[in-house]
Parts: structure tokens; sequence; C-alpha cells
């Protein structure tokens, strides 16, 4: 199923601009700055000061532009900082280029020192900005490193050295969570592996629940059945679907029911396959009640990291459970929509249906 995206947001027009300073939009931050001439100062797009007449707001594409009109830098949102931001964004982003290249596992020391930044500074910039730590990072890109290796190598062991494993023991032990199966039956797509499905309708169009022996591993909605079918065996090419019994239509009954009313909960357990950060956004999803929504912004500082919103955005689009796994409670930090997997307007008829969208 391929995740709907929605558009970059380029804030070239003053009108656009002023848009994303009225709704304190977090997107526009670094890509032009505002001054009020009442105050004579000069703040970032999503500065949390009291918002300015229109007639007194200016628009500056640098600090340096703000300062040379003759407007100080805000005391509160710090708009000179955005210049360290980038430096420190540019240096993680050569970091994490550096771990997606590296044969074997590189060591804080070696990472900090290619940076240049000490091993603990480098540490704390690159969690604050990735939401992960670099070893833990590192092991996300080694985890999808051997999907890959493990559709093209002989072995099962080659592909867990060439994905820069030093250890098969060491990666046997979660081979499960990482994949989902066994990595042999990972390796053929997934022969030997049994799942469950069945395809049912409700409010929201067609809905497909799947499983395997640990529990359910896909609730999908939809406008075509065979669509939504075809998504779920290109997952697993080679894996063993067994079309509904009775036994499962009475688990899709159940799942059906928990979708058109949420608050009666659904005790079943969940397969949920993802990476150790991932799996901590959706954990926090599930800790939004029902009628309750939060947004991405507050979700990644309820995780310790305040600038990882984009991460916490890019786990809820890769969440495969939905409604279980509630990621259409989280909005932007202006109460606005924004992309859902299965459809936004569907997401408005989730927000709808359980009755609420204020922000908790």
């Amino acid at each position: 199923m391929a995740t709907q995206r929605k558009a970059k947001k380029s804030f070239t027009t003053d009108a656009d601009r002023w848009q994303a300073v009225a709704h304190r939009d977090q997107e526009a931050n670094g890509t032009f700055f505002y001054s009020v001439k009442t105050t004579g100062v000069y703040c970032r797009p999503s500065c949390a000061a009291r918002l300015a007449k229109r007639e007194n707001v200016q628009f500056h594409t640098t600090p340096e532009d703000a300062e040379r009109a003759g407007f100080r830098a805000c005391k509160r949102c710090k708009p000179k900082e955005q210049s360290a931001n980038g430096e420190q964004a540019i240096a993680v982003a050569n970091a994490c280029k550096l771990i997606a290249e590296a044969k074997e596992p590189l060591s804080l020391e070696s990472l900090a020192n290619a940076v240049h930044m000490s091993p603990w500074h480098f540490h704390r910039i690159f969690k604050s900005l990735t939401g992960l730590t670099p070893k833990g990072y590192a092991t996300a890109n080694r985890s999808q490193r051997v999907r890959e290796e493990l559709s093209r190598s002989r072995t099962v062991t080659s592909a867990i050295y060439n994905a820069g494993f030093n250890s098969n023991g060491r990666f046997y032990a979660n081979s499960t969570k990482v994949l989902g199966m066994k990595p042999t039956d990972f390796k053929v797509g997934g022969e030997g592996a049994t799942i469950r499905f069945a395809i049912g309708e409700c409010s929201l169009g067609s809905i497909l629940v799947a499983a395997t022996d640990l529990g359910i591993c896909a609730i999908s909605l939809g406008d075509e059945p065979n669509t939504l079918v075809e998504d779920l065996q290109d997952r697993f090419p080679k894996a063993e679907f067994i079309g509904a019994d009775k036994k499962f239509e009475r688990l899709v009954g159940q799942v059906i029911a928990f979708v058109e009313r949420p608050a009666a909960g659904l005790e079943l357990p969940l397969h949920v396959q993802g990476t150790a950060f991932q799996q901590r956004v959706w954990k926090k999803l599930c800790e939004i009640p029902c009628g309750k929504t939060s947004s991405y912004a507050v979700i990644a500082e309820k995780l310790g990291h305040a600038k990882a919103t984009r991460a916490v955005a890019q786990a809820c689009a890769a969440n495969a459970i939905a409604v279980a796994i509630p990621c259409h409670r989280v909005v932007r930090t202006d109460g606005s929509l924004s992309g859902y997997r299965w459809g936004v307007e569907r997401k408005a008829k989730l927000l709808k249906i359980e009755g609420s969208r204020d922000k908790r």
C-alpha cells in the first residue's frame, strides 16, 4: 500500500508566509523569518509569541537580512540558532551516510571524529535529531540491509555478515522481531510462513485483517478488496495465505466492531513489526485516549526527542495496523489533518466517529 504523501510547501509568497506565521507552522522554520515593526523583533515562523497584526509584519530571507533592517532576534524562539541547527543537521546527515555505507559497525568515537564533534556532544545531537542513538540507528540500518541481502545472497549466513552483523548469534536472537519471521522463511519471500486473512466491509470501506500465529499483523483499509489482498501478498510473495475460515471470520467481525466503536477497545494480540523507535512511537499512540488527539510535536516531546517531529510522522506512516495502533489520532500542531496511510478522508471520519478532534 502506497503511503500518501503531502506535497512539501514552498512558502515563496507573502500570503503563504503569513499563513505559516498565523498557524505557527514548524515546516516553515528555516525557509524565512518575520519581523514586527511595533516590537522591533524578528522571529521564526513557529514562534509562540502573540500573533502581530498583518500590517506590522515583514518577511526576511535570513537573520542577517532582518538585522540589517534594524530588528533584533527574539529571545523566545532564538531565530539565530537556526544556523547552528542547520550545521548540526548536516553533520548528522553525514554520519547517517557513513553508517549506511560502512561494511563494519562504526564506533561512536569514529563517527564523532568524522563530523568533528566530541562523542558526548555527537551522541546527544544525533539522538535529538533522529530520535535514535547512533547505535540504534545503525542496528535499524543493518536490519534493513539484511532484508535486502536475504533476497540476493546464497545463504542466510552470508546475508547476515554482508549486512554488517559481526555475529550471526546476535542477529538470530532478534531475527523474529526484525523480520517478523525466521530468516530462512524471509529469504524465500515468506515461504513456510502462514498468514491468515479475510476481507470485510465497514463504514470506512473495505477492510483486510491478517494475522500470523503471533497475532494481528495487518489491518488495512481501502476502496478495492483485491488491491488490499495484492498489497499483502506483495510483502511476502511465497508465504502460505489461508483465506477466511469460520474462526478467523469471527476475529474479523471483532475488528470491524472495534473500527465502528473504537471506545470498546480491541482485546486481541498484535504482531507488531518495526524498528525500536517506531515501536516506541506506536506505544505512545496507543496511550492517546479514544476521542482525543495529540500532535506529532507532543509525541516527540513525550519520547524525549522534541526535534524528532518528522521521525514521529514517518513512524506513523509506517504503521500497518490501522485503528488498533491509532495513528489517526495524531494531527498537526494547529489541529489540521496531515497525511494518513489509508487516506485523509478516512482519518477525518475516524475522528468524527470517536467524537472529538480536541488536542490533549
